[in-house]
């Protein structure tokens, strides 16, 4: 009787396991995470640009030649930069806009200073004729708080000084939130006309000689 063939017997071992191959060679979880990489990206998150961008470059090439883990992370890194400096160069472009709407560093008549609008100018000067437009929140030689009418038509100049110096006290009580008799401050004032008009025709002001004041003085009580 025929005997059935013999099965088939592998000419050598079986490949080893497919585990044993990656033997010695770390796998993404053992890969240890570049701390430029983690240092770039802590930075960066409270607007730190410039160490963050150094960080973060010195970390790339870094992680290209060790394989190690944090790409993710510096190039975060760089782009909350990036972020950064984007809102900067807008609050600095808002800010310079803001103050260029608002005539700061212009100089003008005393006549054209608007109400609300703080000043640099000589006030130990007898008549001041020229100031400087000024940052209320710096520091600023006076502020012109209101704008009051007042018939001066046929008057002397002693009398149109008396009813303006009037408007503008009561003006300035509402103003500074303190009467101009009891204050530390003195006021001034320009007539810009002796008609009264509805926008007023009597510029009113407030400075104090020798000092610079810093913020508004509305509500004061200086």
């Amino acid at each position: 009787m025929t005997q059935p063939p013999s099965p088939i017997q592998p000419g050598r071992n079986p490949l080893p396991p497919a585990e044993s191959w990656l033997e010695g060679v770390p796998t993404p979880a053992q890969r240890r995470l570049d701390r430029y990489a983690v240092a770039a990206f802590v930075v960066s998150l409270p607007g730190l640009v410039p160490v963050a961008v150094v960080l973060a470059f010195i970390a790339l090439p870094r992680i290209r030649r060790s394989g190690a883990r944090g790409r993710t992370l510096a190039i975060s890194a760089l782009v909350i930069s990036g972020c950064w400096l984007i809102a900067i160069g807008v609050a600095v472009g808002l800010n310079l806009y803001g103050e260029q709407r608002a005539g700061i560093g212009r100089t003008t008549v005393i006549s054209e200073v608007q109400v609300g609008q703080c000043f640099d100018a000589d006030l130990e000067a007898q008549t001041p004729r020229v100031v400087r437009i000024a940052d209320c929140g710096a520091l600023h030689s006076g502020e012109a708080f209101a704008k009051v009418r007042a018939t001066l038509t046929g008057m002397s100049s002693e009398q149109k000084g008396q009813v303006a110096t009037q408007q503008c006290a009561a003006a300035f009580a509402t103003f500074i939130g303190k009467s101009f008799e009891t204050s530390d401050l003195d006021m001034y004032y320009v007539v810009l006309g002796d008609r009264a008009v509805a926008d007023g025709n009597v510029l009113c002001m407030v400075g104090q000689p020798g000092k610079q004041l810093t913020g508004t003085m509305r509500g004061s009580q200086r």
